[in-house]
């Protein structure tokens, strides 16, 4: 059984070992506590710009030809990724290499440069990447969603940011919002694989002895206002309408995200899901069908994503409404409840098999809610989900004051759409 080990240092760096003694490979991920909804509205999308400019140059090494060089030389695997609660950095190699991977990944953590030369060519690659999701409905639609739940603020905007302040961010923008973050009491470093954990203790301490210590900057507290179901509607020329319906629901810290992790994969998780079974094997008017719980620091919501036929948006709509409003009213039976968890259980196994997955899983619950929960803990909440469960937890979040929508597509029939957005029906 995997069992993650914890350390806290003086200056509040947090260390994560978790040893996978088989495993030929190690990961070591640093993750930060910082992402878009920390983000003032002028320097939005300045967090995951960041991210890119990390791999930039540090004065060890001046240019990203000299790190790639370095890490395509180690066999690594490397990447970095921004969410809008928290930033992550990580490199995958043999477990033998653990010193240099240490070495490269806290000197582009720590040491940075962002030259100004390669701030002007990267903002050509990050508009390039905003041109790319805008030209993707089904990633366009996930963030017209949050745009509808939460309007004009952080939790609202996009990680990618707008090309407006892409254009006008600044060397010093990049260094005063790092110096504010990026510090020792908001920094968690994962290390998976096959380790000593003397050994990891000891690359922490000779790499990450200089990081920074401050006070980390603080997240804006996300403002819920909703008394009536909301929706936004993108008109687009394409040969497939994209929509997101979904609900507002709870942060990660509440206990019923675990009934509504059964709802949404009764739903729409697997090829033998409620929906999955309905609109494409049934009705044949889609192809990718999917529901998730999605919940964060301080909000969350339940979504439920299709990609459909054009002509069947008002039928499929109403199929889907009538599905939500079914798990208010019926249990759900034992033999697809049982179906469901092992379906779950199974995922879950098979989504731990490699160092990075493993970093990610124990990391994210760390950074976000400063607690651990083996495989097997989060194998007995799924377990303990009653049938009784699934349906009180529907009839509390599949309310009109709740409701939300968003669609990518040509549509323009509005005022249609209004009328068959309601749970009452």
């Amino acid at each position: 059984m995997l069992k993650a080990k914890k350390k806290i240092y003086k200056n509040g760096l947090r260390v994560m070992t978790i040893p996978m003694k088989d495993n030929p490979t190690v990961t070591v991920l640093v993750l930060v506590g910082t992402g878009s909804d920390y983000e003032p509205k002028e320097i939005n999308g300045i967090s995951h710009f960041l991210e890119h400019m990390c791999f930039k140059g540090t004065e060890k090494r001046p240019t990203s030809k000299e790190i790639s060089h370095e890490l395509d030389a180690l066999g690594c695997q490397y990447n970095a990724f921004t969410s809008n609660e928290y930033t992550g950095y990580y490199m995958k190699g043999d477990a033998k290499k653990i010193g240099k991977i240490f070495e490269i990944i806290s000197d582009i953590y720590l040491n940075s440069t962002f030259p100004e030369k390669e701030i002007e060519k990267e903002k050509g690659v990050i508009i390039e990447e905003i041109n790319m999701y805008e030209d993707i409905p089904q990633a366009q639609v996930q963030d017209l969603f949050e745009k509808v739940l939460y309007g004009d603020q952080p939790t609202g905007r996009s990680t990618l940011g707008t090309k407006e302040n892409i254009y006008k961010m600044t060397q010093k923008d990049f260094i005063d919002y790092k110096k504010l973050h990026y510090v020792s009491s908001n920094t968690l470093v994962v290390v998976s694989g096959n380790i000593n954990e003397k050994e990891v203790y000891k690359e922490i301490d000779k790499y990450f002895k200089n990081i920074k210590i401050s006070k980390e900057g603080k997240k804006p507290k996300t403002k819920i206002n909703q008394n009536k179901p909301e929706m936004f509607i993108k008109y687009k020329e394409i040969d497939q309408t994209h929509l997101v319906l979904g609900v507002r629901t709870f942060d990660i810290f509440n206990k019923k995200n675990k009934d509504i992790s059964i709802l949404s994969a009764v739903l729409g998780a697997g090829m033998s899901s409620r929906l999955f079974n309905k609109l494409r094997e049934d009705m044949g008017v889609a192809y990718n069908v999917r529901a998730s719980n999605n919940p964060s620091l301080d909000h969350g919501s339940f979504q439920i994503y299709v990609g459909l036929n054009n002509e069947k948006l008002f039928e499929v709509l109403n199929e889907i409404i009538k599905e939500c409003k079914t798990m208010t009213t019926e249990l759900v039976g034992e033999k697809e409840l049982e179906k469901v968890k092992s379906f779950l259980i199974g995922n879950m196994k098979m989504a731990l098999e490699s160092t990075d997955d493993v970093a990610n899983f124990y990391g994210g619950q760390e950074l976000l809610k400063k607690e651990i929960k083996t495989m097997d803990e989060k194998i007995k909440e799924v377990k303990s989900v009653k049938s009784e469960d699934i349906r009180k937890v529907a009839k509390e979040i599949f309310k009109d004051k709740n409701l939300n929508l968003a669609i990518v597509g040509p549509v323009k029939d509005k005022l249609k759409l209004e009328k068959i957005l309601s749970f009452n029906l």
